[in-house]
């Protein structure tokens, strides 16, 4: 008793020296309760000893509680607030190397839900040390997609996820199956050769399908047939409880038949894992300590956990989070292939698709989506991402970066009529207007310029002027109109963007909903490179995505 009244008065004595002189009673119980398991098991004794000893702490001035800590050979500590980066909360049950893993299907690249996961596992790994695991899950033929392999190393090298293992499951079969038939040995799975309805109606009502009784040589005689059976003749269960309150956790299907020829290794396998038996597995034999997974696992949790339980291996911590949605955009790898097999769609990086390499085509930086993933974090709850937050995430990151230049869409021809000839020659302008070290660039003017239809014909009767040049009246024809920008302020003029009528360059806009618009950009866009992200004047920001002849075809970010 008087160990446990010294252990309240030492976490009584910091709370208040961390909160000003006051400790208060909530905390320190928190903390003990937190701390000491033992102790957990009288929460009212401890309740009303940390309510004394809060009294007699509170009654010391802040220099007496010090002192006392010092007497107990306690050294003071300020209070640390927990490290959440941008919403990112601690891992539990961290103990020594902590071994993540990155594990999607082939089934295409990835999308902007699996930049959640490899975002989040990447950023433990470089809190806590430790490695990341990249696993292609691809024990289901039917779900391959032969491109997959190469695409989705490509994906993550453009999220900056670095792994530092690598395994494909389709290597690993013999590994599954040598542990299948462990798994019967112990007598804790059974070869099921019932069919499905059958089997479901006994599950439904807590039954055991006759299978289960098979002896040890029965199961294992038709576990060593099953690579010769035809599709749905049999499969291998694990024994669970039999009255779960969750049917589908019921004696669920470890192996399977697929008579499919996977499209990597071809037709040597007939038997294949299901996704809760291969991953358990690898996640044992891999050194797994946590696992990030959304929360439309935790059945699957929940299974896995009997297989680990059978085998006697330690569980790692499973840590769920909510589902994203994303407004107006495909996240169905499914139906993105359908779309592209159908046309609808251009290819895996059409703009309207919410694959990475859509959104990194776009001119999307992949700051903006790290930042984005750990703002949202692992919280349960379902976020739902909006293209405005991604945006202005992104425009943060390009602001002081992408130079500016001059293009119009739907361009007219006009010539200024009764322009001074001394108004004529090269006008300079910052590439950046707040970076002057970027350098300047020239547009030249002679009176015939390039302006965009819309500002044409929004501005009929008016007097606009030309960004740096002079001031113009828009009517029946173009006239010259005066040149300071104080004469524009005192018309009110609308300040409008212009390309010179020569040397300059045909652009190609391509709109995120693919749409395209055509016009023109100054002559000095030739120095933009394939894959650079620029700011076109009053239009937005746009990444080049092909130059060809003289065409640049860009992709348009955001305002």
């Amino acid at each position: 008793m008087e160990e446990t009244r010294k252990l309240i008065y030492q976490y009584t004595l910091l709370n208040a020296v961390n909160h000003k002189g006051q400790a208060h009673s909530k905390a320190v119980m928190g903390v003990i309760m937190a701390s000491h398991a033992e102790l957990r098991k009288d929460p009212q004794k401890i309740l009303i000893l940390s309510s004394e000893m809060v009294e007699k702490v509170n009654n010391m001035s802040l220099e007496e509680q010090k002192m006392e800590l010092s007497k107990l050979g306690v050294q003071e500590t300020k209070k640390e607030k927990k490290t959440q980066e941008k919403g990112l909360s601690d891992l539990p049950g961290v103990e020594g190397e902590v071994v993540l893993r990155f594990a999607p299907n082939p089934s295409g690249p990835l999308h902007i839900g699996h930049a959640r996961a490899a975002c989040l596992n990447q950023e433990y790994v470089k809190r806590y040390g430790g490695k990341l695991i990249l696993r292609v899950e691809d024990t289901d033929p039917r779900r391959v997609d032969p491109d997959a392999y190469q695409m989705i190393p490509e994906d993550l090298e453009w999220l900056k996820t670095e792994w530092q293992e690598l395994y494909i499951q389709s290597d690993r079969l013999e590994i599954y199956h040598q542990y299948a038939e462990e798994l019967i040995r112990l007598d804790q799975a059974y070869m099921c050769i019932c069919p499905g309805d059958e089997f479901k109606k006994l599950k439904d009502q807590n039954q055991a399908c006759p299978c289960r009784d098979l002896s040890l040589e029965e199961n294992l005689e038709l576990w060593k047939k099953m690579p010769d059976m035809s599709e749905g003749e049999a499969v291998l269960r694990v024994k669970t409880d039999l009255n779960h309150k969750n049917p589908a956790i019921r004696d669920w299907v470890a192996m399977r038949i697929v008579e499919e020829k996977h499209p990597r290794i071809g037709g040597d396998f007939r038997v294949y894992p299901m996704m809760n038996f291969s991953v358990a597995v690898d996640d044992h034999l891999m050194g797994v300590t946590h696992v990030l997974r959304g929360k439309d696992h935790l059945a699957n949790s929940e299974k896995q956990k009997y297989l680990y339980q059978h085998f006697s291996w330690k569980i790692p911590e499973f840590i769920h989070y909510g589902r994203l949605k994303m407004e107006d955009i495909a996240l169905s790898t499914s139906q993105a292939r359908k779309g592209i097999e159908e046309g609808v769609y251009s290819g895996w990086d059409d703009p309207r698709l919410g694959t990475i390499r859509a959104i990194a085509r776009r001119g999307i930086m992949q700051g903006a989506i790290e930042e984005l993933m750990l703002e949202i974090g692992v919280k349960i709850a379902d976020s739902t991402v909006s293209w405005k937050k991604i945006y202005g995430l992104n425009r943060n990151l390009l602001e002081d970066k992408s130079n500016r230049y001059f293009a119009v869409l739907n361009p007219e021809k006009v010539e200024i009529k009764g322009l001074p000839e001394v108004l004529k020659g090269n006008i300079e302008r910052l590439k950046h207007p707040d970076f002057p070290e970027a350098g300047f660039r020239e547009l030249y003017f002679d009176g015939a310029v390039y302006l965009g239809q819309e500002d044409l014909d929004n501005n009929r009767d008016k007097v606009v002027r030309l960004m740096d040049a002079v001031n113009i009246f828009i009517g029946d024809e173009v006239t010259y109109h005066s040149a300071s920008l104080e004469e524009a302020r005192k018309s009110d003029a609308r300040i409008v963007h212009w390309v010179p009528s020569s040397s300059n360059y045909q652009v190609e806009l391509v709109m995120p909903d693919a749409s395209v618009s055509n016009g023109l950009i100054e002559p000095e866009s030739r120095e933009i490179r394939v894959g650079d992200v620029v700011q076109l004047e009053r239009v937005g920001f746009a990444r080049l995505d092909s130059l060809e002849g003289g065409k640049l075809t860009f992709y348009f970010a955001h305002k």
